[in-house]
């Protein structure tokens, strides 16, 4: 049945499934930044998510899946992919869950507006102006008030350009390495950042209950990162980036149960207009090549 679906809508599933997976490790991370810092959070968790790239070079029965056409290419992606993942980590310390997240999830509009001069793809007017509905929902969630707490905002929202840049990058890689490859090499270079904080910053050896938790944490990151890498490969990143979105309904649902986190008015109104902003791209996106 899935082979059937158009590679549009292969991409649009693989983003949904892959932002579920996602949005729970997150929340799995951000419980684990009570004792453990960010860099050992990518290092622990960081081994378990070479199981599912392991089973499915068995399955391909070959190493030859994580070969690379573009090791620059390949390099870069992962380098950026680390950068936001240490990102993601230091957003959970401050916010609650689906703050951060919203915020983050800038991305998929920052996207939009940087495809022109990175990708060359072409955005029209209405397009140019969710992007600035979905700036205008970020400064709704933040509230500049010129106290202190907002630079714990200016965190996700690097993250978010983080994220922007390396979802370009593997824009760049379509028609090249596997999405299995990109994903290795992203984990590799996580582990190694990881590695290079321990002396820097101390490490604490987990207790079993947390070794469960970077297991399953990095198990679930694997899994939604090939998914995430496999939607870009499939379709274009305007249409399959505002699937992103759902993670936001996890988040709150997530952040409610575990932390008792209830929204505010100006957060739910600031989420609703940049998910709205993304869900207008992607529907003009559809329109465009006449889905």
């Amino acid at each position: 049945m899935f082979r059937n679906l158009s590679d549009g809508a292969k991409g649009a599933w693989c983003m949904i499934i892959g932002a579920l997976l996602l949005t729970s490790q997150d929340a799995i991370s951000k419980w684990l930044t009570t004792d453990y810092h960010a860099g050992e959070i990518l290092f622990y968790r960081g081994f378990f998510s070479f199981i599912p790239i392991a089973v499915l070079v068995a399955h391909a029965g070959s190493w030859r899946i994580l070969g690379t056409r573009s090791f620059k290419s390949t390099m870069l992606r992962a380098f950026l992919g680390t950068a936001t993942s240490i990102f993601v980590v230091l957003s959970f310390i401050h916010l609650p869950l689906a703050t951060a997240l919203a915020i983050i999830f800038l991305s998929p509009i920052m996207l939009t507006a940087l495809s022109v001069p990175m990708l060359g793809e072409r955005v029209g007017l209405r397009r140019w102006l969710a992007v600035f509905v979905g700036f205008a929902g970020v400064l709704l969630i933040v509230r500049p008030t010129g106290d202190g707490v907002v630079i714990y905002y200016i965190i996700p929202l690097i993250t978010a350009l983080l994220s922007t840049f390396r979802d370009i990058a593997t824009r760049h890689m379509r028609g090249g390495d596997s999405s299995v490859s990109i994903l290795f090499y992203s984990m590799l270079v996580a582990i190694v950042a990881g590695a290079i904080s321990l002396p820097l910053f101390g490490t604490h050896w987990p207790s079993p209950s947390d070794w469960i938790l970077f297991a399953t944490a990095g198990t679930m990151i694997g899994i939604s990162h090939l998914l995430t890498i496999q939607a870009l490969l499939f379709a274009p990143g305007g249409t399959v980036a505002p699937f992103k979105y759902l993670s936001l309904v996890y988040a709150a649902g997530i952040g409610y149960l575990v932390w008792g986190d209830v929204p505010d008015g100006w957060m739910i109104a600031g989420a609703a207009l940049v998910v709205g902003a993304g869900l207008f791209i992607l529907h003009r996106e559809m329109r465009r090549k006449g889905a």
